[in-house]
């Protein structure tokens, strides 16, 4: 089982398959194309610089197939989305292609069905399953707190004590913050008029924010 790889590009399709030169040997690896640009800089589309892969090894009767990942925490949100009942590679896939692995935390931590259903090939009923289904099985995946702080650290909050200057700047930070994370901008203005304008810093303002969002408002 091949778990990871370093090389030189020397291919890539407008499928999202690639071809790394590893050593002399070409390794042709299918990587989502919501993250080819994050990965392959345009030096390394010249085949001048090296690609780093975590992958993820397939193996059927009929074939082998690697797919490949910039980082690991890409490469266990594709496997652990496979283990939902009915979902193949090629939805995994079309799953990373929208969501990061933060904004899948975030989703599933607060039930948010219509953030799947952003997913093409995903409907309401397909999403509400996975929804369930990833739940119970993703603990790993199901970083409630991490999502946060990671969206928190997106909307450019520091971790320092709270500064009453950026108090007219904390709801900007959360609704950048939502936005990131895949929320609607319906959803977000909803939500805005209802967070307090106390002293309360961007990271507690998210948390009420997606708490809210949870209950439905």
């Amino acid at each position: 089982m091949i778990g990871y790889l370093r090389g030189q590009l020397v291919d890539r399709t407008l499928k999202g398959e690639i071809t790394i030169d590893v050593g002399g040997v070409g390794y042709r690896v299918v990587v989502p194309t919501g993250l080819l640009s994050r990965m392959i800089s345009a030096q390394t589309l010249s085949g001048s610089a090296e690609v780093t892969l975590f992958v993820h090894t397939s193996v059927r009767e009929d074939a082998i197939t690697l797919y490949g990942f910039p980082t690991r925490d890409d490469r266990t949100c594709f496997e652990l989305v496979l283990t939902a009942h009915g979902v193949g590679p090629s939805l995994a896939l079309a799953i990373l292609n929208v969501h990061t692995p933060d904004s899948l935390r975030v989703a599933l931590a607060t039930d948010d069905v219509d953030a799947l259903t952003s997913v093409p090939g995903v409907g309401k009923k397909t999403a509400a399953r996975l929804l369930v289904e990833l739940k119970s099985k993703l603990a790993d995946l199901n970083d409630y707190d991490g999502a946060i702080a990671a969206a928190s650290d997106a909307a450019g909050e520091s971790s320092g004590p709270y500064d009453p200057k950026a108090k007219a700047d904390a709801k900007s930070d959360v609704r950048a913050a939502l936005a990131g994370l895949g929320f609607g901008t319906d959803e977000i203005r909803a939500v805005a008029r209802r967070l307090p304008d106390g002293e309360l810093d961007s990271s507690a303002l998210l948390k009420q924010a997606l708490a809210l969002l949870s209950a439905g408002l």
